[in-house]
């Protein structure tokens, strides 16, 4: 039986982040930032990190 790989590196590192986050922080994460008001921090936080 031969091991299955991922078609892209970008699919690799999705999967990853999601089992070490965890999914249900991944989807939370949109609303909780939208109920708050902290869509303007995250977009400032990625501003300053590029």
């Amino acid at each position: 039986m031969e091991r299955g790989t991922f078609s892209t590196r970008l699919g690799f590192i999705l999967v990853s982040a999601g089992c070490a986050i965890g999914l249900g922080n991944v989807w939370r994460f949109p609303f909780i930032t939208g109920k708050y008001g902290g869509a303007s921090f995250v977009l400032i936080y990625l501003f300053f990190l590029a």
